[in-house]
C-alpha cells in the first residue's frame, strides 16, 4: 500500500523549518533516550556465561546471543530508519519504545534458548531507534544550533554503547542477567512517556505517495546520487574500523600476562572511552560556527596519533588509557562532523541518509572485528597497533583525496557541504 513521503529536493536544498526551536533539556533528553537505547545491543556481551549456564547454551553457540542483536540491527538499519522521512518521527519513536520494552521483557522471562535469541533479534532490530531520533533532533533544530544538537545527541550515543558493558556486569553480578533486561524495560518505558509529553511537534511535511519497497530501496539509491553521502560513509566505514580494531583485542592483551586483569577491571576502560565522548559536543559546537573541516581534520590527526601511545601498552596499562581516550576523541569529532554535513543537504530523507551511513559504519565495526583478531593472533599487540594506524592512515588519505577539493577555492564549510552535491 502506498505511503507518503516528502517529495524529492532539488539540486539546492535549504533546510526544514521546524514548529518549535529544540530546547538544550530536550536535546539531552533525546541523548540519554537514545543512550539507553543503543545499549540494549551491547548488554549481552559481558553475561554471555551466565546466560548458557541458565539456559543450557554451549560456549561454541552462545556467541549467537551478541550476532542475532547486531544482525538484527542491520536489519533495523534498513527497514525502520527510512520511516523516519514520512511517518511523524514522534510517534515512530514512541511506537518503537513501546515495542522494545515488549522484546526486552521477553527476554527477560524467555524459558529457552530460541525463544531467548529471537527476542535478542528483536530488541537489535529496535535498538535502531537511537538513529531516528538522532535525525528527528536535526530536524527539530535551529539550523544554526544543529551541529550542537546533533553532537549531544551523539555523545549520548556513545556513552551508551561505552558503558552498557559496565552497567550489565554490575547488575548481573548483583541480581543475574534476566535483571539487565527488566532494569533495561522499566528505563525504556519511563524514556517513551517522557519523549512523547515533552518532545515538540515537527513542522507539517508535505507528503507524497510512494511504495514502502521503493522508499526502502531508496536508501541505497542514495548513494549513487549524494556524493556527500559516499564521502561521509566512506569515512565512517574507516574510522569505525579502526576503532574496533583497539577495543576488539583490548580484552585478550589486558587479561594476559603480565596485567591479568579481570574482566571487570577491563570493563572499567568503558569510561576512559566515554571520556572521548566529550569530543562530541565540542565538534558540534565548532561545525556550528563553520570550523567543520578543521574539527574534522584535527579528528583525523589524533585517531592516527593514539596509536603510537597504544603501542606502548608493554611498558604501563596507563598508555592504553590515554590512547583509548585520544582515538575515542578523535572519532567523536569525525562522526559529528560527518553528520553535521549529511543534514545540510536532502532535508526530506534525513533518515534514509542517516541508515546508509550507519550501514557503512556496522559494515567498518564487524570488519574491524575480524581483522584485529587475526592481526592479535599472528603478531600480538604490536600487529594490532600497526593494523589500526594503517587504517587510521587511510581514513586520513581518504579524506584528502575525496574532500579537500570541495575546499580548494576558498569555501566555507557550508559552501563546501553543498558543493558535494552539486552536479
Amino acid at each position: 500500500m502506498p505511503v507518503p513521503v516528502a517529495p524529492s529536493a532539488s539540486t539546492t536544498h535549504t533546510p526544514a523549518t521546524t514548529a518549535h526551536r529544540l530546547s538544550p533539556a530536550v536535546a539531552w533528553l533525546f541523548s540519554v533516550a537514545s543512550g539507553l537505547a543503543v545499549a540494549n545491543v551491547y548488554y549481552s556481551q559481558p553475561l554471555l556465561d551466565l546466560i548458557g549456564d541458565d539456559l543450557g547454551i554451549g560456549r561454541a553457540t552462545v556467541g549467537l546471543v551478541g550476532t542475532l542483536t547486531q544482525i538484527g540491527y542491520a536489519v533495523g538499519l534498513v527497514l525502520l530508519v527510512p520511516l523516519g522521512d514520512h511517518l511523524d518521527r514522534r510517534l515512530l519513536t514512541t511506537a518503537q519504545l513501546g515495542l522494545s520494552v515488549v522484546a526486552l521483557g521477553a527476554v527477560a522471562v524467555a524459558p529457552s534458548a530460541p525463544l531467548m535469541l529471537l527476542a535478542t533479534a528483536a530488541v537489535g532490530v529496535l535498538a535502531v531507534v537511537a538513529q531516528v531520533m538522532v535525525a528527528h533532533a536535526a530536524s527539530l533544530a535551529d539550523p544554526a544550533d544543529r551541529g550542537r544538537v546533533v553532537g549531544t545527541v551523539t555523545s549520548g550515543i556513545v556513552v551508551g554503547i561505552l558503558l552498557a558493558r559496565t552497567v550489565a556486569g554490575t547488575i548481573g553480578d548483583l541480581a543475574g542477567w534476566r535483571a539487565v533486561y527488566v532494569v533495561s524495560a522499566a528505563a525504556t518505558a519511563a524514556m517513551a512517556v517522557l519523549l512523547a509529553t515533552v518532545v515538540p511537534a515537527e513542522a507539517r511535511r508535505r507528503p507524497e505517495r510512494i511504495r514502502y519497497p521503493r522508499l526502502v530501496g531508496s536508501v541505497f539509491t542514495l548513494f549513487a546520487r549524494e556524493p556527500v553521502l559516499r564521502i561521509r560513509a566512506g569515512l565512517a566505514l574507516l574510522i569505525f574500523t579502526a576503532v574496533t580494531v583497539l577495543l576488539t583485542p583490548m580484552v585478550l592483551a589486558l587479561a594476559a600476562p603480565p596485567f591479568g586483569l579481570s574482566h571487570t577491571v577491563i570493563g572499567l576502560f568503558g569510561l576512559a572511552g566515554a571520556a572521548g565522548a566529550l569530543g562530541a559536543g565540542r565538534a558540534g559546537r565548532q561545525a556550528d560556527r563553520g570550523r567543520a573541516r578543521h574539527t574534522l581534520v584535527i579528528g583525523l590527526i589524533a585517531m592516527l596519533a593514539g596509536w603510537p601511545i597504544a603501542a606502548l601498552l608493554p611498558h604501563s596499562v596507563w598508555w592504553l588509557v590515554l590512547a583509548t581516550v585520544v582515538i575515542d576523541y578523535g572519532l567523536q569529532s569525525v562522526h559529528v562532523v560527518n553528520q553535521h554535513l549529511l543534514y545540510q543537504v536532502r532535508p526530506e530523507a534525513q533518515s534514509r541518509m542517516t541508515a546508509g551511513y550507519m550501514l557503512l559504519y556496522s559494515a567498518g565495526s564487524a570488519l574491524g572485528a575480524i581483522l584485529s583478531t587475526v592481526a592479535y593472533e599472528r603478531g600480538g599487540w604490536t600487529a594490532v597497533c600497526l593494523l589500526g594506524a594503517g587504517v587510521s592512515l587511510l581514513a586520513l588519505a581518504f579524506w584528502w583525496v575525496t574532500d579537500r577539493s570541495a575546499y580548494a577555492h576558498g569555501a566555507d564549510d557550508r559552501d563546501a557541504a553543498g558543493s558535494a552535491v552539486s552536479p
